[in-house]
């Protein structure tokens, strides 16, 4: 369809006729008037109409190899001609030649000989209601591209606020740190693999359902810019008060996206989500994890996931502290906790999932600038239990 712009001023007629005089007579009468172009058969008048785009055809229907009524049909049948209103102008006066004109989708059926003053009026006529229709379905068209437009910009605005966000928050774990470029691809691998293998959940996780889910998960850690780094860099386990404190990420993360949706005033998917992943996480399956004891299906399903692909991602990259483990030895120990801190059915996911994950480790895997990070941040909070563990004087 020929954008409204690249229109011409005046409207194009296309005149189709076998008969040279017939084609000369109505020229002269219309081209004061508009564009013409002409055709002297069917075949002509076809690739004329798909490459001009006329406003008008004033069809004959007595022509030799194709007549009139195939020539409508033919472009009736195709999108791109179907718009463009056709008018037989013919000798065949029959009431049936007329019926069988309009059946084929013509918009007026004109008989010869013609009476100028009537084609006139009545070419006028067809091109006010195909200008009308024009307008009504640029202007449909426009208000689909602008509502296109603006949900991409919002998209835009969505990930790029996440990531702002994800960043921050990876800014207190190690500022050169891939693992946010591991996360997002693990956690759309695994919601594909899961898709897959659940056909009921097929419909919850649509292709776009995944991709954000792939976004939200980039916000799992934002809960850790409430903690000092003697909690989050310990190289031993944390007890009492410490734990407390390592616990109480989840609900912080959660209130501040939380405080979001407020702002915006409405709840959006890749909030809703990242909100369910930073405060469930750490739930697990048989209901022994925190903050709020939840079991099973009571556990939102990101959570699940995210659950999965944060204790793979903590398994298998790098720690200055502890040996990672291999893909494979990361795979047996969450398959062993499969229907205790793990949904059975992620984590069957998981072992589906388990080459593209590889391929994603090796692609954003470390490097040296990424471990001289961490072992700089690890001094730095060593540093910081020392001193808050020094006797005042």
């Amino acid at each position: 369809m020929m954008d409204m712009l690249d229109r011409p001023d005046q409207p194009l007629i296309l005149l189709v006729d076998d008969t040279p005089e017939n084609l000369t007579l109505m020229s002269e009468l219309l081209l004061d008037h508009y564009l013409i172009k002409v055709a002297s058969n069917g075949a002509r008048a076809l690739r004329i109409a798909a490459e001009s785009q006329p406003d008008l055809i004033l069809l004959d229907i007595m022509m030799p190899e194709m007549d009139g009524y195939e020539v409508c049909r033919r472009l009736k049948a195709d999108p791109a001609t179907a718009q463009i209103p056709v008018v037989f102008l013919t000798a065949k006066s029959e009431q049936a030649d007329e019926q069988r004109g309009f059946d084929l989708g013509a918009v007026d059926y004109i008989t010869k000989p013609i009476s100028p003053p009537i084609v006139l009026a009545r070419v006028r006529a067809q091109l006010q209601l195909k200008a009308s229709a024009d307008f009504l379905r640029d202007k449909s068209e426009y208000l689909e591209w602008e509502v296109r437009r603006r949900t991409q910009d919002i998209q835009r605005l969505q990930e790029v606020t996440i990531e702002a966000m994800a960043r921050l928050a990876a800014m207190r774990d190690n500022p050169c740190s891939k693992h946010l470029a591991r996360i997002e691809p693990y956690m759309v691998e695994l919601a594909r693999s899961l898709a897959h293998q659940q056909p009921l959940l097929a419909q919850e996780l649509s292709e776009e359902r995944i991709a954000g889910l792939g976004k939200s998960a980039l916000l799992h850690g934002i809960g850790k810019l409430v903690l000092p780094d003697r909690i989050l860099l310990s190289p031993v386990p944390l007890q009492g008060k410490d734990l407390e404190l390592l616990h109480s990420h989840a609900t912080a993360g959660r209130d501040a996206l939380l405080a979001a949706e407020s702002r915006l005033g409405s709840v959006t998917d890749f909030l809703r989500d990242a909100r369910d992943i930073v405060y469930s996480q750490h739930e697990h399956w048989d209901g022994s994890g925190y903050p709020q004891g939840l079991r099973g299906e009571q556990i939102p399903l990101s959570a699940r996931l995210m659950a999965v692909v944060g204790v793979y991602e903590d398994m298998t990259s790098h720690h200055p502290y502890r040996k990672s483990l291999t893909a494979d030895e990361a795979l047996a120990r969450i398959s062993a906790a499969s229907g205790t801190r793990f949904d059975p059915s992620v984590v069957l996911a998981l072992i589906e999932s388990a080459p593209r994950f590889k391929a994603i480790a090796e692609e954003h895997a470390e490097d040296l600038e990424s471990l001289h990070c961490e072992l700089q941040r690890l001094e730095e909070s060593l540093g910081e239990t020392i001193e808050m563990t020094l006797p005042s004087e």
